[in-house]
């Protein structure tokens, strides 16, 4: 494993500075970035404290564990599981080897939700939304904390991803509205949503070897496999849809590049509505999936 070594007696912003420089000859994407959350994270301060302490030496306990995490960073980890947390729609979040972290792109179907809700008033009731494969629960989480009067389902596969989405939505004051159920999608839910949300597994399994290894190697194949073709996710959500959507309820999809024109079919193929053209991330790629459907009438949300 790739490790760094820092000289003695050196200074908090020389550390950076090393850090840095070690990053970006790995070709570290962000390597600036990456030595100041690391370096902050050590000293327990925020971005204005850390540049206030500019000059102060590190201890030596300080500076060895600086250059472990920076050993970490420099064997590909990402920065986000080395320190714990990663922040989405502007708010922490916890982050454990059982979830996928929350990633920039993810925050267009927030976006998306947000333009078609508006401030979140329809028939005078509170928005009921479900996340389908919460995860850490970023999606449902950064929803109700725009919506006050929403209530929210998460569920999981895994037992141990529902254990963090739990623990964002205390640390969050939202434990309240939010509650968390184990099942495949949205199986074990019966009831009418207004919104459901998700971010589905939607590489194709031979891909997945082939990821960036902040990815590969750190996140949960569970939260990445997509199936042969990258698009089981899409078709069991699809085949469930109609039943867990309220009569005038939407569904957002998070989308794999170039997945957009494949996911669609599978909604429109179960008589579902793709309601417009996918919105696109701030790469340009087609990311959020808009879908509208409805279900039985009589059922009320569980």
């Amino acid at each position: 494993m790739t490790s760094i070594a820092l000289s003695p007696a050196i200074s908090v912003a020389k550390a950076r500075r090393e850090l840095a420089r070690a990053f970006a000859a790995m070709s570290l994407d962000t390597p600036d970035l990456d030595a100041r959350l690391l370096v902050s994270h050590v000293l327990g301060l925020d971005h204005a404290a850390l540049a206030a302490a500019a000059d102060r030496l590190l201890s030596p306990d300080e500076r060895r564990e600086v250059a472990a995490l920076a050993s970490r960073r420099l064997a590909r980890e990402p920065v986000s599981r080395i320190v714990g947390t990663k922040e989405f729609w502007s708010l922490p979040f916890r982050v454990t080897p059982a979830v996928l972290v929350p990633r920039p792109e993810t925050e267009t179907l927030v976006e998306t939700a947000l333009h078609l809700f508006g401030d979140a008033g329809r028939s005078g009731r509170p928005l009921r939304i479900a996340d389908l494969g919460t995860g850490s629960g970023a999606l449902l989480l950064a929803l109700l904390h725009e919506w006050n009067g929403a209530f929210g389902v998460g569920t999981d596969r895994s037992v141990a991803a529902l254990a963090v989405a739990a623990a964002n939505a205390a640390h969050l004051g939202l434990a309240s509205r939010a509650r968390f159920v184990a099942c495949d999608f949205g199986s074990a839910l019966d009831g009418c949503f207004d919104l459901v949300v998700c971010n589905p597994p939607y590489v194709a399994r031979a891909d997945i070897a082939g990821l960036e290894p902040e990815v590969r190697d750190h996140d949960p194949v569970l939260a990445l496999d997509g199936g042969p073709d990258g698009l089981a996710a899409y078709r069991a959500i699809a085949a469930d849809a109609r039943r867990l959507l309220a009569p005038d309820g939407d569904l957002l999809l998070e989308l794999g590049a170039g997945l957009a024109d494949s996911a669609a079919a599978a909604f429109a193929w179960h008589g579902l509505t793709v309601a417009s053209v996918p919105r696109n991330d701030l790469a340009g790629i087609p990311r959020a999936l808009h879908v509208s459907g409805g279900c039985r009438p009589g059922r009320a949300p569980s």
